[in-house]
């Protein structure tokens, strides 16, 4: 019996920290409970940033991030616990770090850490950077949002090709900063004084930024400079076909019904 209700009681806390499904109010509210807190934390955090509120708030912002904390803790373990009921993470042990290593756990491990590194022997600067990873608290927000769901399954589908089209853009921009280097150094040895520092100029030109802070002034830097802008123009469109095209293949398989693979019966939505 002690059994049973062990079983019971972790296949209903693995409802709750899933999906609220239609009809489940206590799983709707702890999805509508973490996403608010998850938004006040990221609030919390851009004011933090503002001197007099940060003086004037210290100890309300300290007392509300260790409630963060422990919220998000619990959370992270009752995933990590429950997570046995799916059937791909069913083994006790294997299954549940196959889930600690999914995407979303990740995330989830990742808006806590933060907070415990400091118990340990950790270089105050690298503690100053990690900090700054309790902005993916925000990105918890991915399983709740169809939206994003959909942009991270397109992102997946289409990754070959967006790997590649990043592979040319690292190309070309190493190919414009090399021949802006050999073309203006001669005449600005303080702004191109190497390749790295061409670099520069080639990702603000490449993306049409174009900060005015580097400048060619010699008529082939500035041939080649109007010549780079341009494919930069076209080499970012790609990214953007890409992952257009890739939407749309997304909304019509969605629209597709789903189909039983053994009766061929459509599935019920």
């Amino acid at each position: 019996m002690a059994v049973w209700s062990y079983l019971s009681v972790r296949k209903r806390v693995q409802e709750i920290v899933a999906i609220a499904r239609p009809g489940d109010t206590v799983s709707r509210v702890f999805d509508v409970s973490i996403v608010v807190l998850i938004l006040l934390n990221v609030a919390a955090m851009i004011f933090e940033s503002v001197a007099s509120v940060c003086e004037a708030m210290d100890g309300a912002f300290a007392a509300f991030e260790y409630v963060s904390v422990i919220v998000f803790s619990l959370e992270y373990l009752l995933r990590v616990w429950s997570c046995v009921e799916d059937p791909r993470y069913a083994h006790p042990v294997f299954g549940r770090l196959r889930f600690a290593r999914t995407p979303l756990a990740l995330i989830d491990l990742l808006a806590v850490l933060p907070f415990y590194l400091p118990f340990v022997n950790v270089d105050l600067r690298m503690l100053r950077i990690l900090r700054i990873m309790r902005i993916a608290r925000l990105a918890k927000l991915g399983r709740y949002s169809d939206s994003l769901q959909t942009l991270g399954r397109v992102v997946a589908t289409k990754k070959e090709q967006l790997i590649s089209t990043v592979f040319i853009l690292l190309i070309l921009l190493v190919i414009a900063a090399c021949l802006m280097y050999y073309a203006e150094n001669e005449m600005q040895p303080d702004r191109f004084s190497s390749i790295p520092m061409a670099m520069w100029w080639a990702v603000t030109t490449l993306t049409t930024v174009g900060y005015g802070d580097v400048l060619p002034v010699t008529l082939i830097g500035r041939l080649m400079g109007a010549l780079i802008a341009i494919l930069g123009i076209g080499m970012f469109a790609l990214p953007t076909g890409i992952l257009g095209a890739g939407f749309v293949e997304e909304m019509e398989r969605r629209k597709q019904p789903r189909c039983c693979p053994h009766c061929g019966k459509e599935l019920p939505k």
